[in-house]
């Protein structure tokens, strides 16, 4: 996420006028918005890309948002997730924040109420995951990394363009500094719902590290794999 917007949302709503008008009061507000028409659509943009907010309509065609709402929290994506809904019935109110919603917004609803919520909630959620945040320019043992243009410059000089699955894993790695990253958060974090690679994948990962960034990948100084547990950085 750039530094330039307050937060990545997806924006799961099948009503067409209603959707256009939230993601352009969204946009206009600073976020990035993702579309999502259905449920399946919901699913899959939440295993594409890390969001920090989810508004999610409960009357979806083929999935529920009470359905994706229980999928994401099965896969441990702690995700908030503000459900929007045309009934006013508190049974449904209690059922959606039983099955994950972190907050409930009956239609017709006001449009600065809503843009409210989701500052409370992206702020809130921000406070928990900012253990220790990098800038989108990090440094260590001779190397660079420029998050926002996904690109490194190695010890020896070397320009090295990273994926997005690099950059996600790196910056998650930093992030928790000196701690073990375990595989299942890595697999949340990076890859998300449903496409978890093997093992072997962040292994392989974990050797395009060591062969960029350190100076002996034999005997590595940055990039460690602690085993049957996780991955940790230390600098």
């Amino acid at each position: 996420m750039s530094k330039d917007t307050k937060g990545n949302i997806l924006l799961v709503e099948d009503e067409e006028n209603l959707h256009e008008a939230l993601k352009l009061n969204l946009e206009i507000d600073g976020y990035t918005i993702t579309s999502a028409f259905n449920g399946n659509e919901a699913l899959k943009a939440v295993g594409n890309e890390y969001f920090d907010l989810i508004i999610l309509d409960i009357m979806l065609p083929e999935l529920d948002g009470i359905s994706v709402a229980e999928s994401v929290r099965v896969q441990h994506i702690d995700v908030p997730i503000l459900m929007l809904s045309a009934k006013d019935s508190s049974a449904d109110r209690v059922l959606g924040l039983k099955k994950g919603a972190d907050d409930y917004l009956t239609k017709p609803f006001n449009l600065e109420e809503l843009l409210l919520r989701v500052e409370k909630l992206i702020q809130k959620n921000k406070k928990l995951q900012d253990r220790e945040s990098i800038g989108n320019i990090y440094s260590f043992g001779d190397n660079t990394i420029d998050f926002n243009a996904q690109e490194a410059t190695t010890w020896n000089g070397q320009k090295v363009q990273l994926s997005k699955k690099e950059a996600m894993l790196l910056k998650l790695l930093i992030e928790n500094k000196n701690e073990v990253v375990t595989r299942e958060k890595i697999l949340q974090v990076v890859w998300g719902y449903n496409v978890y690679p093997t093992t072997r994948t962040i292994d392989n990962f974990i050797l395009n590290f060591r062969k960029y960034f350190e100076q002996d990948s034999r005997s590595p100084r940055h990039f460690h794999s602690v085993r049957g547990v996780g991955y940790k950085y230390s600098d």
